[in-house]
């Protein structure tokens, strides 16, 4: 995991991945932009004493309340805007380090567009829910780790292996693997918790999850497209068994 960490660090640092590194700049902070606002706009339209004065302070106080919402939210909303294009990313590291790969399978604009916002809806519930926790000094870290861990690491490895194996067997493995995948979003999270540097995370957690996912899936001889060990992985599997190693 941590080879698959510094390589999705590196991709920074790929020129064929200046593109999508600066479109991804841009969407980040579009998007949590847009979150400030519209957070700032249900806060400001709340009236929860109807005494002027005091409402008055509570939106005050509400433009800092804003900016803390926007910043916790903002790992669950920005995942969900990148699944439109986490494509380009998942290509120029494909490109780079698995250029023997075929083409992916991928997913059809319905799925991925239902995906994208069963994960959003989900997500924000969870993390509205969880709110209140999140007041809590000490606990509000463990909290957000926790549950955005989950979210993060299904959402983000979901997102890349859907593209390379079917979907039954890209369930059967996220369930398989869960402990992995959630350290791995605990990861995610908090490289997008990280003021500014979150703004250019999303691309450093998709290449991670691609080296991450490319190494499980040739551990357990998974060809591309197919949902059974290939002809390699069945000799590797078979010779480790027979000298004993599994």
């Amino acid at each position: 995991m941590f080879h698959a960490l510094f390589l999705g660090f590196r991709q920074l640092a790929d020129r064929s991945s200046r593109r999508v590194l600066l479109r991804c700049l841009l969407v980040a902070s579009l998007t949590f932009a847009l979150l400030v606002a519209a957070v700032a706009v249900l806060l400001a339209n709340l009236d929860p004493t109807g005494l002027v004065w005091l409402d008055a302070g509570i939106a005050i106080a509400g433009s800092a309340a804003a900016l803390v919402l926007a910043w916790l939210l903002f790992p669950v909303v920005i995942a969900a805007a990148l699944g439109f294009f986490a494509e380009d990313v998942v290509e120029a590291v494909e490109r780079r380090h698995y250029p023997d790969l075929p083409p992916p399978q991928g997913m059809g604009v319905a799925e991925n567009a239902w995906s994208t916002l069963r994960f959003a809806a989900v997500a924000l519930l969870l993390n509205l829910l969880a709110l209140p926790l999140y007041l809590i000094p000490g606990v509000n870290l463990l909290i957000y780790l926790a549950l955005n861990g989950y979210l993060l690491g299904r959402e983000y490895f979901e997102l890349v292996a859907v593209r390379r194996l079917p979907r039954p067997t890209v369930t059967a493995l996220r369930r398989r693997l869960r402990a992995r995948l959630w350290l791995a979003g605990v990861v995610i999270a908090a490289l997008l918790a990280v003021p500014g540097f979150n703004l250019v995370a999303p691309v450093v957690a998709i290449a991670f999850m691609v080296h991450l996912f490319e190494g499980l899936r040739r551990d357990r001889g998974l060809a591309p497209g197919q949902g059974a060990p290939s002809r390699s992985g069945r000799v590797v599997a078979a010779r480790r068994a027979g000298d004993g190693s599994i």
